[in-house]
Protein backbone atom coordinates (compact mmCIF):
# COMPACT_ATOMS: atom_id res chain seq x y z
CA UNK A 1 0.00 0.00 0.00
CA UNK A 2 1.06 3.59 -1.01
CA UNK A 3 2.61 5.81 2.07
CA UNK A 4 0.07 8.49 2.90
CA UNK A 5 1.26 11.98 3.88
CA UNK A 6 0.76 13.21 7.37
CA UNK A 7 -2.55 15.35 7.20
CA UNK A 8 -0.82 18.65 7.73
CA UNK A 9 -3.05 21.69 7.86
CA UNK A 10 -2.61 24.33 5.08
CA UNK A 11 0.33 26.71 6.74
CA UNK A 12 0.42 29.19 8.55
CA UNK A 13 -2.94 29.11 9.82
CA UNK A 14 -4.53 32.76 10.69
CA UNK A 15 -5.54 32.92 14.39
CA UNK A 16 -9.06 35.16 14.84
CA UNK A 17 -12.30 35.70 16.90
CA UNK A 18 -15.35 34.90 15.45
CA UNK A 19 -17.72 37.56 14.71
CA UNK A 20 -20.77 35.39 13.28
CA UNK A 21 -21.33 31.89 11.71
CA UNK A 22 -24.41 32.18 9.04
CA UNK A 23 -26.07 30.57 5.77
CA UNK A 24 -24.43 27.49 7.03
CA UNK A 25 -21.33 27.32 4.92
CA UNK A 26 -19.82 31.30 5.96
CA UNK A 27 -18.46 32.79 8.93
CA UNK A 28 -16.99 36.39 9.65
CA UNK A 29 -13.97 36.45 11.51
CA UNK A 30 -11.87 39.01 13.03
CA UNK A 31 -8.72 39.07 12.99
CA UNK A 32 -6.06 40.48 14.81
CA UNK A 33 -5.19 43.36 12.91
CA UNK A 34 -8.77 44.13 13.22
CA UNK A 35 -9.77 43.24 9.86
CA UNK A 36 -12.83 41.15 9.02
CA UNK A 37 -12.94 38.84 6.92
CA UNK A 38 -16.12 36.06 5.46
CA UNK A 39 -14.33 32.31 5.54
CA UNK A 40 -16.19 29.85 3.97
CA UNK A 41 -17.18 26.87 7.06
CA UNK A 42 -16.77 23.74 5.27
CA UNK A 43 -19.55 22.24 7.54
CA UNK A 44 -22.82 21.74 7.09
CA UNK A 45 -24.14 20.49 10.54
CA UNK A 46 -25.11 22.48 13.80
CA UNK A 47 -22.08 22.89 15.12
CA UNK A 48 -23.34 23.19 18.69
CA UNK A 49 -20.82 25.27 20.92
CA UNK A 50 -18.38 26.06 18.35
CA UNK A 51 -20.34 29.20 16.50
CA UNK A 52 -20.55 31.60 20.10
CA UNK A 53 -19.55 35.13 18.91
CA UNK A 54 -16.16 35.61 20.72
CA UNK A 55 -14.36 32.08 20.26
CA UNK A 56 -10.80 31.77 19.40
CA UNK A 57 -10.56 30.62 15.62
CA UNK A 58 -8.05 29.97 12.74
CA UNK A 59 -8.68 30.28 9.53
CA UNK A 60 -6.52 28.42 6.03
CA UNK A 61 -5.54 30.78 3.20
CA UNK A 62 -5.86 30.01 0.11
CA UNK A 63 -4.13 31.69 -2.89
CA UNK A 64 -5.96 30.23 -5.80
CA UNK A 65 -7.54 33.49 -7.70
CA UNK A 66 -10.70 31.67 -8.87
CA UNK A 67 -11.69 30.97 -5.28
CA UNK A 68 -15.16 32.99 -4.44
CA UNK A 69 -13.69 33.14 -0.53
CA UNK A 70 -10.20 33.56 0.39
CA UNK A 71 -10.33 31.54 3.70
CA UNK A 72 -11.65 28.37 4.97
CA UNK A 73 -12.08 28.54 9.15
CA UNK A 74 -10.26 25.22 10.36
CA UNK A 75 -10.00 25.26 14.13
CA UNK A 76 -11.97 26.57 17.29
CA UNK A 77 -11.07 26.67 21.25
CA UNK A 78 -13.59 25.60 23.07
CA UNK A 79 -12.65 25.03 26.96
CA UNK A 80 -11.06 21.29 26.58
CA UNK A 81 -8.98 22.34 23.85
CA UNK A 82 -8.89 22.57 19.71
CA UNK A 83 -11.83 21.23 18.01
CA UNK A 84 -10.91 20.73 14.34
CA UNK A 85 -14.36 22.21 11.62
CA UNK A 86 -13.25 21.48 8.19
CA UNK A 87 -15.35 18.34 7.71
CA UNK A 88 -13.29 17.84 4.16
CA UNK A 89 -10.24 16.63 6.29
CA UNK A 90 -11.35 13.52 8.00
CA UNK A 91 -11.22 11.10 5.43
CA UNK A 92 -7.13 12.18 4.82
CA UNK A 93 -7.00 11.59 8.73
CA UNK A 94 -7.99 8.13 8.87
CA UNK A 95 -6.56 7.20 5.42
CA UNK A 96 -2.86 8.30 6.79
CA UNK A 97 -3.72 6.64 10.38
CA UNK A 98 -4.70 3.28 8.30
CA UNK A 99 -1.49 3.60 6.36
CA UNK A 100 0.27 3.45 9.34
CA UNK A 101 -1.69 0.67 10.90
CA UNK A 102 -3.24 3.16 13.55
CA UNK A 103 -6.56 1.56 13.45
CA UNK A 104 -5.91 -1.88 14.65
CA UNK A 105 -9.22 -3.31 13.44
CA UNK A 106 -8.28 -1.53 9.71
CA UNK A 107 -5.07 -3.22 9.42
CA UNK A 108 -3.66 -6.19 6.80
CA UNK A 109 -5.05 -4.79 3.39
CA UNK A 110 -2.97 -4.58 0.41
CA UNK A 111 -4.77 -1.81 -1.54
CA UNK A 112 -6.48 1.47 -0.05
CA UNK A 113 -9.02 3.87 -2.74
CA UNK A 114 -10.71 6.74 -2.04
CA UNK A 115 -14.14 8.21 -3.18
CA UNK A 116 -14.92 4.99 -4.96
CA UNK A 117 -18.13 4.38 -6.87
CA UNK A 118 -20.41 1.93 -4.93
CA UNK A 119 -24.39 1.22 -4.06
CA UNK A 120 -27.11 3.51 -5.34
CA UNK A 121 -24.85 6.27 -7.54
CA UNK A 122 -22.47 6.70 -3.49
CA UNK A 123 -19.14 6.92 -3.13
CA UNK A 124 -17.33 5.00 -0.81
CA UNK A 125 -14.78 6.92 1.42
CA UNK A 126 -11.98 4.61 1.74
CA UNK A 127 -12.20 1.07 -0.17
CA UNK A 128 -9.43 -1.69 1.06
CA UNK A 129 -9.08 -4.75 -0.28
CA UNK A 130 -6.76 -7.73 -0.34
CA UNK A 131 -6.86 -10.71 -2.74
CA UNK A 132 -9.91 -12.05 -0.69
CA UNK A 133 -11.85 -9.28 0.94
CA UNK A 134 -12.99 -6.21 0.16
CA UNK A 135 -13.71 -3.85 3.03
CA UNK A 136 -16.20 -0.80 2.84
CA UNK A 137 -15.15 2.15 5.03
CA UNK A 138 -17.23 5.15 5.82
CA UNK A 139 -16.05 8.40 8.16
CA UNK A 140 -18.16 10.19 9.66
CA UNK A 141 -16.40 13.63 10.73
CA UNK A 142 -17.68 13.96 14.90
CA UNK A 143 -17.36 17.35 16.53
CA UNK A 144 -20.60 17.51 19.06
CA UNK A 145 -20.01 17.22 22.41
CA UNK A 146 -23.28 18.17 25.31
CA UNK A 147 -22.95 16.16 28.22
CA UNK A 148 -19.40 15.96 30.27
CA UNK A 149 -17.08 14.31 28.15
CA UNK A 150 -19.43 12.26 25.65
CA UNK A 151 -18.76 12.75 21.81
CA UNK A 152 -22.06 12.75 19.85
CA UNK A 153 -23.02 12.46 16.26
CA UNK A 154 -24.88 13.35 14.13
CA UNK A 155 -25.32 17.00 15.41
CA UNK A 156 -28.50 17.47 13.03
CA UNK A 157 -30.70 15.28 11.18
CA UNK A 158 -28.48 14.27 8.26
CA UNK A 159 -30.91 12.25 5.53
CA UNK A 160 -27.99 11.61 3.52
CA UNK A 161 -26.00 9.74 6.79
CA UNK A 162 -28.98 7.65 7.08
CA UNK A 163 -28.36 6.43 3.10
CA UNK A 164 -24.38 5.39 3.77
CA UNK A 165 -25.68 3.30 6.82
CA UNK A 166 -27.82 1.65 4.46
CA UNK A 167 -25.56 1.13 1.62
CA UNK A 168 -23.18 -0.19 3.68
CA UNK A 169 -25.83 -2.85 4.77
CA UNK A 170 -26.22 -4.00 1.29
CA UNK A 171 -22.36 -4.39 0.70
CA UNK A 172 -22.32 -6.58 4.74
CA UNK A 173 -25.45 -8.59 2.68
CA UNK A 174 -23.40 -8.75 -0.51
CA UNK A 175 -20.89 -10.56 2.01
CA UNK A 176 -18.23 -8.05 1.80
CA UNK A 177 -17.04 -6.36 4.55
CA UNK A 178 -18.44 -2.88 5.83
CA UNK A 179 -17.21 -0.17 8.45
CA UNK A 180 -18.77 2.64 9.38
CA UNK A 181 -16.09 4.81 11.63
CA UNK A 182 -16.63 8.01 13.68
CA UNK A 183 -14.05 10.10 13.97
CA UNK A 184 -14.05 12.95 16.77
CA UNK A 185 -12.19 16.12 16.12
CA UNK A 186 -11.63 17.18 19.51
CA UNK A 187 -9.52 16.66 22.29
CA UNK A 188 -12.04 16.71 25.30
CA UNK A 189 -14.33 13.60 24.95
CA UNK A 190 -13.54 9.96 25.97
CA UNK A 191 -16.73 7.84 24.77
CA UNK A 192 -18.74 8.45 21.81
CA UNK A 193 -22.89 7.48 21.57
CA UNK A 194 -25.27 8.04 18.70
CA UNK A 195 -27.46 11.33 19.32
CA UNK A 196 -30.43 10.18 18.22
CA UNK A 197 -32.39 12.61 20.15
CA UNK A 198 -31.30 14.69 17.44
CA UNK A 199 -32.02 12.24 14.64
CA UNK A 200 -34.06 9.63 15.43
CA UNK A 201 -34.13 8.27 11.74
CA UNK A 202 -30.26 8.14 11.41
CA UNK A 203 -30.32 6.06 15.26
CA UNK A 204 -32.62 3.66 13.90
CA UNK A 205 -30.62 3.10 10.34
CA UNK A 206 -27.75 2.67 12.32
CA UNK A 207 -28.70 -0.44 14.66
CA UNK A 208 -30.73 -2.06 11.28
CA UNK A 209 -26.90 -1.62 9.70
CA UNK A 210 -25.34 -2.87 12.73
CA UNK A 211 -27.62 -6.14 12.91
CA UNK A 212 -26.71 -6.00 9.30
CA UNK A 213 -23.28 -6.71 9.83
CA UNK A 214 -22.27 -3.46 9.78
CA UNK A 215 -19.28 -3.02 11.98
CA UNK A 216 -18.85 0.28 13.87
CA UNK A 217 -16.07 1.82 15.41
CA UNK A 218 -14.93 5.53 16.90
CA UNK A 219 -11.59 7.02 17.14
CA UNK A 220 -10.32 10.27 18.43
CA UNK A 221 -7.80 12.95 17.65
CA UNK A 222 -4.56 14.95 18.64
CA UNK A 223 -4.96 18.61 16.89
CA UNK A 224 -2.34 21.32 16.94
CA UNK A 225 -2.68 24.16 15.46
CA UNK A 226 -0.04 22.68 12.60
CA UNK A 227 -1.42 19.19 12.13
CA UNK A 228 -4.15 16.45 12.75
CA UNK A 229 -3.87 12.74 13.51
CA UNK A 230 -5.90 10.08 15.23
CA UNK A 231 -4.75 9.08 18.73
CA UNK A 232 -6.44 6.18 20.01
CA UNK A 233 -10.09 4.48 20.09
CA UNK A 234 -13.21 5.82 22.36
CA UNK A 235 -15.73 3.78 23.56
CA UNK A 236 -19.53 3.34 22.33
CA UNK A 237 -21.66 4.50 25.27
CA UNK A 238 -25.31 3.02 25.45
CA UNK A 239 -25.21 1.79 22.25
Amino acid sequence: MPKVPPMKLPAPLIPGKLIERYKRFMADVELEDGEIVTAHCANPGAMTGLKEPGIQVWLSESDNPKRKLQYSWELARVEGGLVGINTSHPNKIVAEAIDKGLIAELAGYDKMQREVKYGQNSRIDILLSREDESCYVEVKNVHLKRNGTLAEFPDSVTTRGAKHLEELAQMAADGDRAVMLYLVQRQDCDSFAIAGDIDPTYKEAYLEAKEAGVEAYCYGCWLTTEDISVSGPLPFAGD
